[in-house]
């Protein structure tokens, strides 16, 4: 899709998005994805990060990396970076900056006020403050010319922590690349690929669970783990759950999860499949997937992106997912860390069978063309950033 530059500037658009790393994760994919429509508007996208494995799609999609530490939390590196992001701006006549996370926030605004430009940020997250110095570090995102949230449930979290305009806040829901995400531009090599990778038959007539995400605990690996082990208990073999992710020098949280899953004898059926680079592909390889998140997610990209592969999802009910997940319709939303509830509710998706998650999976495909696509994404932020500087103008 073309898109349109926004009409506040009579010259192309300049975007400068900042975001800590492009490792993985929704930040960094709908970083990418915004700088690709900023440049397919005519406009040009820089993006400065420490960088990561998502580097290469970034410069593929004809934006302009610029490597730096604005990772760190460190006060005199934010102070050299907000320099930085300024030297920057000004070669590049950048005409709006745009930070995705907390502490590139400050050096962002920082430039963005010695160099008199507007200041975007997004809250992709929902960050608790213990205390008054926390919600003034958390406040820093808040501090721009517009909000973006990225979610229902961000934005009411944005109310309830800070005294912040509605004017100021807009929601837009992260959106997923159905080009990308699309069953019909898989190909079957692909899928027997990852098949081959994981070790699995093409004649395994179990069916396949993914858990796609890094390797941390707040992912619920281990709450599957134990429902999967009373599932056993209760004689059901008629599975396989893939845990698919990176993780991220977490080598010790890996080995705790081999550990349990070792002694709980589920070696037949979970497996740690590592980081995988064509989740398309993966949800083609399962029937079903979970996101049994102990934490909230903002939106939950991974309860999203399978839905559009007609896979439907089990969750956990909390956060932006209860939004994007239909109870009954599209999946199943579940307490979190609940075993017994998970346990209730993988065993009564196992029993529908293959023929009514099919049909359950085309109803989350429908749903997810219709409200979630990247292009309505890139399109809102585009208008969002329009909106920004025709007030700058007219200001």
């Amino acid at each position: 899709m073309l898109y349109s530059v926004p009409v506040a500037n009579h010259r192309k658009l300049t975007v400068l998005q900042v975001v800590p790393e492009l490792e993985t994760g929704g930040a960094e994919q709908t970083t990418i994805d915004v700088a690709r429509a900023i440049v397919e508007a005519g406009g040009q996208a820089l993006v400065a990060s420490r960088g990561g494995r998502m580097t290469g799609r970034l410069m593929v999609d004809g934006a302009q990396f610029c490597a730096m530490p604005v990772q760190s939390k460190n006060p005199f590196t934010v102070f050299q970076n907000s320099r930085r992001l300024a030297a920057l701006i000004r070669e590049h006549d950048v005409d709006l900056i745009h930070a995705r996370s907390r502490a590139p926030a400050f050096s962002a605004l920082w430039a963005a006020e010695q160099t008199g430009i507007p200041f975007v940020a997004t809250y992709h997250g929902v960050y608790k403050a213990q205390n008054p110095l926390k919600r003034w570090y958390n406040a820093v995102m808040t501090r721009g010319d517009l909000v973006i949230a990225n979610s229902d449930y961000t934005r009411d979290h944005l109310f309830a922590e800070h005294q912040i305009s509605p004017e100021k806040v807009v929601t837009i829901p992260r959106g997923v690349d159905l080009d990308r995400f699309d069953p019909a531009a898989v190909s079957p090599d692909r899928i027997r690929k990852l098949q081959d990778d994981w070790g699995i038959s093409p004649e395994d007539t179990r069916t396949k669970i993914l858990l796609g995400g890094r390797l941390t605990r707040i992912k619920g690996h281990l709450t599957i783990i134990e429902a999967a082990a009373r599932m056993m208990t209760a004689g059901r073999t008629d599975f396989l759950i893939l845990f698919a992710g990176d993780d991220q020098g977490r080598s010790g949280y890996r080995q705790e999860l081999e550990d349990s899953i070792a002694k709980a004898n589920l070696t037949d059926q979970v497996r740690l499949v590592g980081h995988c680079t064509d989740m398309p592909a993966a949800f083609l390889v399962a029937d079903l997937a979970i996101l049994p998140t102990s934490v909230p997610e903002s939106f939950g990209r991974a309860a999203v992106e399978p839905q559009a592969m007609g896979r439907p999802v089990i969750a956990s009910a909390h956060g932006g997912v209860t939004e994007t997940v239909l109870e009954g319709k599209t999946g199943w939303l579940v307490p979190p860390e609940d075993v017994a509830a998970w346990t209730k509710a993988l065993s009564s998706a196992l029993e529908m069978g293959p023929k009514a998650l099919h049909e359950m999976g085309a109803a989350s495909a429908a749903r997810v063309r219709q409200l979630y696509s990247n292009d309505a994404m890139c399109t809102a932020t585009l208008a969002a950033y329009d909106r920004v500087l025709v007030a700058r103008k007219s200001g």
